[in-house]
């Protein structure tokens, strides 16, 4: 078998869509494996905003499966790679994970992530052959939202002037760069206000920018219907940082009601011990767990000292 891997083509993303469901509902067990991750939506938006980084693998002119590749500055990550079940243990999974390392030397990535499955011995030996490390436990945490206050003005990037923003994204950069140098959510930020996928919220004290989260909201995003998803959250480190990481939580919650949603996701690296304590103490509950994958074997930003909030899926 001939496996050609080759750039992903805007006719081609509801193929890959349909496979990527196909194996990850096969693989959890699904009754209807088609079903799987619901009206949440990834590949499209995530080739809207990189077409050069979003691959499939191809055979006799089928495709068989696809992988992203995620930049945020020093920091990388890819996914979802996805396989259809009938080319499992073909080494396809594999072919699939070589233009996203190109990926990352063309960049100069300093360290690349991914999130996988915590049980699947297949899994991490896997990504062990292109150096990738076990590190510590990512739980996607969940929590039930009540009606309450809605973001004052002026906390939402989607409501922001061009000054404002501009001002915004470069404290953005600031407060990311000091956790972990040249991490940068400059494009995620972007992406999400460009394509309709939700808002960032953010809010400022007499340090400057406190903190601030990208978020999804709907179906067609990565959270799907009536759920606010966090992709990314970060508050200044220090002193101070728990009660600011709290009031991050509070406006990631009142940005879920104000948009109708009823439900909160957010993912933690257990490495950020306080945080994650933080969380569960104001109720959000585990609803996946996976484990973050590091190369080079580094923490990173997955550091006690960082208050953040992220998810390599």
């Amino acid at each position: 078998m001939s496996i050609s891997i080759r750039l992903l083509q805007a006719n081609e993303l509801a193929t890959a869509d349909r496979i990527f469901r196909l194996a990850f509902g096969t693989f959890v067990g699904l009754p209807e494996p088609s079903q799987f991750a619901g009206d949440a939506a990834y590949i499209q938006h995530r080739w809207q905003t990189d077409p050069n980084a979003a691959f499939v693998a191809e055979v006799d002119g089928k495709i068989i499966g696809s992988n992203l590749v995620v930049n945020w500055g020093s920091f990388g990550y890819f996914g979802p790679l996805s396989v259809h079940p009938d080319f499992w243990q073909q080494k396809v999974g594999q072919k699939l994970v070589e233009p996203a390392i190109a990926c990352f030397t063309e960049w100069q990535t300093q360290l690349a992530g991914l999130f996988t499955f915590a049980t699947s011995p297949k899994h991490h030996a896997l990504y062990q052959k292109f150096g990738f490390n076990l590190r510590f436990l990512t739980p996607i945490l969940g929590k039930s939202v009540q009606p309450s206050q809605v973001i004052p003005p002026g906390m939402r990037y989607s409501q922001l002037t061009e000054d404002k923003r501009a001002e915004f994204l470069k404290a953005s950069y600031q407060l990311t760069d000091a956790i972990y140098e040249g991490l940068d959510l400059t494009r995620e930020i972007q992406t999400v206000n460009q394509q309709a996928l939700g808002d960032t919220v953010l809010f400022w004290d007499d340090i400057g920018l406190a903190g601030f989260a990208v978020c999804h909201y709907g179906a067609g995003t990565e959270a799907g219907s009536d759920t606010c998803f966090v992709k990314f959250g970060a508050v200044q480190s220090g002193t101070g940082a728990g009660e600011r990481f709290e009031q991050l939580l509070d406006l990631c919650e009142h940005l879920a009601v104000t948009q109708g949603m009823s439900k909160l996701l957010a993912g933690i690296n257990t490495s950020r011990d306080e945080a994650y304590r933080r969380a569960i103490a104001r109720g959000y509950r585990s609803e996946v767990i996976g484990v973050a994958m590091h190369r080079p074997n580094e923490p990173g930003y997955n550091r006690p000292d960082v208050f953040a909030i992220d998810d390599w899926r």
